[in-house]
Formats: structure tokens, sequence, C-alpha cells
């Protein structure tokens, strides 16, 4: 029988005589389902079971060990007070009959009959007893909705704080990426303002280190001198290649690049650096795509990884570099797309969270006074943003360090690298060059450099005098702008010069990478600071692919270089 059904069941115990089976008998013929019950442990163990009523007789409990019975009506739910009907043989008031007061107050809820008693009767008090089980029953339902709901609402109340106190570090980690961002731009922008003045200042530097060092005597002893200083200089013009790469305004050849094949050929300069303690081993999938990437700078970059992990092991370890094709899943920082990975990974020391969480700032350090710029992963990091992709890094403490360099895969298939020619070419033929530069030292030794080539030079030192001697009538077979300058920068002085000069050639000096963004894009440009010999090849090569049949008008060559005001 179900729980539900029960609780319109009756419990009799009458042991007795007939009482027991007439009740059932009346009860029955009322629609009023009960179990006879032989004693009080019977009793007991049917009210574990739901039931509407007890009917029971007075003989039944008198004498009787009650304490189970007792212990069971004071042990109800708050809900529940089980309803009994007492049959008696005594009538009055329970002055006449002390025994029924007794039981009275051990049931609680109970309803005196005495017998004899007529069948009506009894049916009433039983469907009395029963409606009153049945509200207490319905109490119970409620009771147990309202603990559920309860229950519910508390549940939801922890998950809600348990959301808002996720939400809240999510929005606290979201901030802290920004204010690291919004630093790492502030820091960019103020290095690539300083590596664009450090630009102009090393051009003539290293220009005029050139043309002394062209117009000396075979083993005259200056060349020693001469050749130290261009060291130097070459030295500082990596370090500002450090510095606007971080900033993400270095001038890149960006080309396909066969990544496997620019691995193995660094493998034994990579060796020679780290020195015999550090063991290396370097591979690359066999079937890896290529990377759209300058090769100049990822070799620089891969170099810098190797060295930091050299310094992360004083006591000797191994180092991993690898390559792999991979996609942008699960790499917060990509695009979605596919890519060239680049892992380098040692058995060094490791970082703290501390430590990792600076690792890309430019200047910051850990290898002590005088032992390093601090400029090796910012680098990295500003080159693989500029190209598009990511520089990843996980350390631990003891644990080694991984840096995975991410490269946008290229679609074409990489050419053979050109040998570099460092050696200056002179003029292939007379040609008038337009310089024009607002900086006074940068200009003047750049057109040095141009007339000792054996070009004839016009200097302008804005824009708007480039315009100016163009409008009058001067000729020019090439022109030479820098990029930045007050008031009109190159690409808005190209853009105004080619409808007044439409056959003069145009070359960008230039430290930024913005151009290559904009209207700019298809400008040819010389990074600076430039040596004489790159100066010397890029005009050459311009000018030697101008169309035939060309009429190349040549100014008064009394002058080898005019300069104006």
């Amino acid at each position: 029988m179900k729980s539900r059904d029960r609780s319109g069941l009756a419990l009799i115990l009458a042991p007795v005589g007939r009482d027991a089976n007439i009740a059932a008998d009346m009860l029955r013929e009322a629609g009023i389902l009960s179990v006879i019950c032989p004693d009080l442990d019977c009793v007991v163990r049917e009210l574990d079971r739901e039931v509407g009523f007890v009917l029971v007789t007075e003989e039944a409990l008198l004498g009787r060990d009650l304490r189970g019975l007792s212990g069971w009506i004071k042990s109800q739910p708050e809900w529940s007070d089980l309803p009994f009907v007492l049959l008696t043989f005594r009538g009055g008031g329970l002055e006449r009959n002390p025994d029924a007061g007794r039981l009275l107050e051990m049931l609680g809820n109970v309803t005196f009959l005495e017998r004899p008693f007529h069948p009506t009767t009894l049916v009433s008090l039983a469907r009395s007893a029963l409606r009153a089980r049945g509200r207490q029953y319905d109490a119970r339902e409620r009771l147990h909705d309202l603990q559920e709901s309860q229950d519910k609402l508390r549940t939801a109340n922890e998950t809600l704080e348990a959301r808002v106190e996720q939400r809240t570090r999510e929005h606290e980690l979201a901030l802290a990426k920004l204010h690291e961002a919004q630093k790492l731009e502030t820091l960019g922008q103020l290095t690539g303002g300083v590596a664009h003045d450090f630009n102009n200042l090393l051009t003539p530097v290293i220009g005029n280190l050139d043309l002394l060092r062209r117009r000396l005597q075979p083993g005259d002893s200056s060349h020693r001198l001469i050749d130290s200083a261009l060291q130097a200089a070459s030295r500082a013009a990596t370090l500002v290649q450090r510095l606007l790469a971080f900033a993400r305004r270095q001038d890149l050849n960006v080309r396909s690049v066969d990544v496997g094949k620019l691995l193995d050929g660094m493998s034994d300069m990579i060796r020679r650096s780290l020195g015999p303690s550090i063991e290396v081993e370097i591979g690359h999938a066999p079937d890896l795509p290529p990377a759209r990437v300058d090769p100049n700078q990822l070799e620089l970059a891969i170099l810098n990884l190797a060295i930091n992990a050299r310094d992360a092991m004083p006591r000797g370890g191994a180092l991993f570099i690898e390559a792999d094709a991979g996609s942008s899943e699960g790499v917060g920082a990509l695009k979605p797309g596919n890519y060239v990975r680049i892992a380098v990974r040692d058995t060094g020391v490791g970082m703290d969270e501390q430590t990792l969480a600076r690792a890309v700032e430019p200047f910051f350090s850990t290898k002590g006074l005088g032992k390093g710029t601090g400029l090796g992963l910012s680098m990295v990091h500003g080159l693989a943003a500029q190209l598009g992709g990511a520089l990843t890094l996980v350390s631990h403490l003891g644990e080694g360090t991984t840096a995975e360099i991410w490269l946008p895969r290229a679609a074409e298939q990489p050419n053979a690298e050109e040998i570099e020619n460092r050696q200056a070419v002179n003029a292939p033929r007379d040609a008038r060059i337009l310089l024009v530069d607002d900086e006074d030292l940068v200009r003047s030794g750049t057109s040095e450099m141009l007339s000792d080539l054996g070009y004839s030079v016009l200097e302008a030192s804005s824009g708007a005098e480039a315009l100016r001697l163009l409008r009058t009538g001067e000729p020019a077979d090439l022109m030479i702008t820098d990029y930045l300058m007050p008031g009109m920068n190159g690409v808005q002085l190209i853009e105004q010069a080619r409808p007044l000069a439409p056959s003069m050639q145009v070359l960008l000096i230039t430290g930024y990478s913005t151009i290559a963004e904009g209207p700019g894009a298809a400008i040819p440009r010389l990074a600076k600071p430039f040596r004489q010999s790159d100066l010397s090849k890029i005009v050459a090569d311009m000018l030697t692919r101008e169309a035939p049949g060309r009429v190349v008008k040549l100014a008064d060559r009394r002058a080898k270089t005019r300069k104006t005001a």
C-alpha cells in the first residue's frame, strides 16, 4: 500500500473480545480501510508507515508498557498530531474515570467513545479524525515545499555569491591586463620616440665613419679606430632596433621564410654562443609550412631567447628549440588562424609569478648591473605582435622556462636568400638627387655619402621647401625624403610632388613601420640607421631600373652639391 493511500488508514488495537472485528466491519462499510494490530508493538511499527488515526480500547493500554507509544507520540514532527479514538466502558466525565484522564495526558489528540456505540457515531468520529489527519499531511507537503524553496534560495544565494566573486576576480584580472597593456603601450611610445631620435643621431655618425674609411689610404692606422667606432655604432643601431621592435615601429622586411631551414642554419651559431656546458637540441616538423616574418629579426629573436636560456642555466643544462605548425585555439593572444610555433625550452632556474609578469617590460632584467640591457624579451614580444603573432611565456621556479613565438603562416613558398653585398656601389650614371630631411646632421651626412658616390645632391630642410624647388623647375632623378618631419611627412610630400615631377623616383628613409600599413606601403624604403653600402645599393638599383629612352635633364655641375637654407 502506497504511503499516500495509508493516510486514510485506521489502526485498530482491541485485543479482547470481538471489538476489533466489529469496528473494522463498521469502518469497511463506510469505505474506510483498517488494519487490526494484535499488540502495542505492532501499533508502533505501523505508525512509522503513515496512518490516518488509531482506534484503541482502554483495556489494551491499561497495565501495559506504554514507553514505545509515548516516545513515538512525543517525537512527532511539528506538523503531526496523530488522532486517537479511545473506546471506554465507563460514562461520565474524566473525574469519574481517572484512567482515561491519564491516557488523555499521554495520547494528546484523543476522542473518547463509550461502549456500546452506534455505528454512525464511530464513522462520524473516524471521518473527522481522517479530515484532521489529512490537513496535517497537507501542512507537511506545504512545509516540505517551503523547505525546498528555502533550500533552493539558499543554494541560489550561495551560487550567486560564488558567481559574483568569480566575476569580480575576472573583472580585476581584466583590469590588471588592461593596465599592463596600457603601461606597455606607454613604454612603447616612449621607447619609440627615443629610438627615432637615436636613429637620427646614428645615421650621420655611421655615414661619416663610412666616408672617412673610404677616403683613408690602405694600411692607415686610423682604419682600426674607425672600425672600432663603426662596430660600436652598429651595436647602438642594434639596440635601437630592439627599442623599435618593442614599440612595434621597426621597419620589417617581411616575406615567406622557411623556418626549418633558418633554424638549421643557426644551429652552429647557437651552439657557439651557448658554450659546451649547454646541450642544444634543434628540431622541426618535416612538413613545416613557411611563416611570414623578417628572417634577420627572427634570427635575432631566437638568439636572444637562447642567450636568456643560457643565463638561466649557470651550471649547465639543456636547451630545446622546436618548430611546428599550430592553430590559435587555446592561445588567447592570437587571432583565429593557422600559425608556425617556435618553442625555446630550457632546464634553468625558471621565474616566479612576479618576475614572469614583468618579463617583457623594456629594461627589466634579473641579470644584475651591466649584464643585460633588459630588451631581449621585449624585442621578441614586439616583433611577434607587429607580425600579427604573439610571444607566450610559461615558467615555474626550478622547472625552467618555455618561450613560444607564434608567427602567421605564409601562403606563398619562400624564395632563395640573397647574399648581402656590403661594398658601396658608385653612381651608375650622372643623376641628381633631391634630399629632404629636417635634421641638419642627418641631411648633411647623407648628402656627403651620396656626393662621395658620384651623385649631384640638392638639399631641402622641409617638405614645403622641396615642393618650392620642384615648382621652380629644379630637375631631379630621385627624391630621398625622411618620413617624420614637421608640417608635412614624407608620404604627403611624395603625393604632392608626383604631379610636379611625374618621372622622378622616390625613396623614404625612416625607422618607423607605420607607413607600411598606410598610403606609403608601396613606396621603397630604407631603414635608419644605414651604411653607405646600403644607401648606394638601393639608389643604384632604382636609377638603373628606369625605363629606356627617358630623357634626364642634368643641372649645371659647377658645384657638386647645392644647399639651400
